[in-house]
């Protein structure tokens, strides 16, 4: 190949995670626990892109129930009470994932 040799590398996306080899392999509780933990980290991820989510739908929902007449009545009606109703919905959420424990 006569072109620029390229590495690709991989986007670290959370928290690594050092092994130390000189402490043996894990007992299956270890195993189970490692393995809880970092589901309970993902559900964790995964509730705080819905409450992101959320306030993004709210954001454009009032645009849309402020866009005049370019929209339905009905439509602009059904906007503002989303705009109004879904950040509270994504508060809810972040507030139960709080009382929920630390991770």
């Amino acid at each position: 190949m006569n072109g620029p040799l390229l590495t690709l590398v991989p986007e670290q996306t959370g928290p690594v995670e050092v092994y130390d080899l000189g402490r043996g392999p894990e007992t299956t509780t270890q195993r189970i626990r490692r393995l809880q933990r970092e589901a309970r980290l993902l559900a964790r991820e995964q509730i705080e892109a819905l409450a992101r989510d959320l306030e993004d739908l709210a954001r454009r929902a009032g645009e849309i129930a402020e866009g005049g007449e370019a929209y339905a009545v009905g439509v602009r009606e059904m906007a503002s009470r989303l705009a109004t109703d879904l950040p509270q919905k994504s508060q809810g959420l972040l507030a139960i994932l709080s009382r929920s424990g630390k991770d």
